[in-house]
């Protein structure tokens, strides 16, 4: 991974305006950057500090250059349907109907570029009875039924970061569909809107779990099935030293060598039935006495190199560190910044980070001569505060 700022990736040739906003709309643009796209994102004008020391800290926003612009004025809007003339998308996280009445919504932008890929990120989506209203990640997976599933068997659920909806279910559908979009339009279809919404994203996620209940392999009770924390071979275990494994056994053949490497025995509790979920509490606390008889490391050191599915919790710090994940580059340093290196990865169109986390409009002047503004004009705008 280079920091040459020359475009790579299977996306190099790709121009996106990104209207700034939080969470998964970031996300999305930063994977299209990471995968080669040009990606210039308007921030708003109140308050952009262009002369910031250093990179931005806010790695979501890497990839970018930055235009600080007043969408409230008729020139900025002006302003940003130039740059939409000469794009392949725009990305947009606002609730239903903003940027229509910023004068920035699908028509207006289509009719500036009819080839034009116009990507959408909410929470619950266009339309429907929610759509008006806020929401974040949690209230998504409520409504979808997948925050009713995580968690321990008679407790109540856990919010399981943000990475689910927002990321999972948001971000990354926006940009899957965005990508979709652009392959169709390059077909010779016409310009489109992908309306991405998080309910939408998280639903699809979900799919297996439908699947294993009407297969009668899911129970609706938290914490008791084979993927959610209920069996014994699919969870965390506490070590002597008051950190974690995860143990992901689920095969009987990677089981059985778990069972011989750990030298977990075969007597009492430890012989039960493993297949028999009433088994399973017993040999839960059968597992949890083993596992606290060695610190983590130790169980690493013995378990790592087999097919018995275990491996060290990591924390944020230890993870980059980690033999796997070094030797793959998992992590990389950008900017005298450690943090995730772009995924996938490409054999013939490899990406690259190219440019760290922008400081809003740090490159307004930059970006309006590429869109063909002569400098009296780029100073009248910047008078006006039109932009910054």
């Amino acid at each position: 991974m280079t920091q040459d700022s020359a475009p790579t990736g299977p996306l190099a040739g790709v121009r996106v305006i990104e209207l700034a906003g939080i969470g998964p709309g970031p996300f999305a643009a930063m994977m299209l950057a990471d995968l080669g796209a040009e990606v210039i994102r308007v921030d708003r004008a109140a308050g952009a500090d262009p002369s910031g020391d250093g990179p931005h800290p806010d790695l979501l926003n890497r990839g970018r250059r930055s235009i600080a612009v007043d969408l409230k004025s008729a020139a900025g809007r002006d302003v940003v349907r130039d740059l939409v003339a000469g794009a392949d998308v725009l990305l947009e996280g606002f609730r239903p109907g903003v940027t229509e009445r910023l004068g920035l919504g699908p028509a207006d932008c289509l009719a500036a570029n009819p080839r034009l890929v116009y990507g959408r990120m909410t929470g619950w989506g266009q339309h429907g009875p929610s759509a008006p209203h806020a929401g974040h990640d949690i209230d998504y997976l409520a409504l979808t039924g997948a925050l009713h599933g995580i968690g321990r068997a008679g407790e109540r659920p856990v919010p399981p970061m943000n990475l689910l909806g927002d990321f999972g279910g948001g971000g990354m559908m926006l940009a899957l569909g965005v990508v979709a979009a652009l392959y169709a339009v390059r077909a010779g279809a016409p310009g489109q809107v992908v309306d991405a919404a998080i309910v939408d994203g998280v639903a699809v996620l979900s799919t297996q779990i439908h699947a294993l209940r009407r297969l009668g392999m899911w129970r609706d009770e938290r914490g008791v099935n084979l993927l959610d924390g209920g069996a014994p071979f699919y969870d965390t275990y506490e070590c002597a030293d008051g950190r974690y494994v995860a143990v992901g056994a689920l095969e009987p053949r990677f089981y059985d060598e778990l069972v011989r490497l750990t030298g977990f025995p075969r007597d009492g509790d430890e012989a039960l039935d493993r297949t028999d979920p009433d088994n399973w509490p017993a040999l839960r606390a059968a597992w949890a006495r083993l596992f606290r008889t060695r610190t983590r490391d130790e169980w690493t050191d013995l378990l790592a190199a087999s097919d018995a599915c275990v491996a060290p919790v990591l924390d944020w710090q230890e993870a980059p560190e980690h033999p796997h994940l070094a030797a793959r580059q998992v992590f990389v340093d950008h900017a005298g910044v450690t943090q995730p290196a772009p995924a996938p990865r490409f054999s013939g169109t490899p990406t690259a980070l190219r440019r760290p986390p922008p400081h809003p409009g740090q490159h307004t002047d930059e970006v309006l001569a590429e869109a063909g503004l002569d400098a009296d004009r780029i100073a009248e705008l910047r008078a006006t505060g039109t932009v910054r």
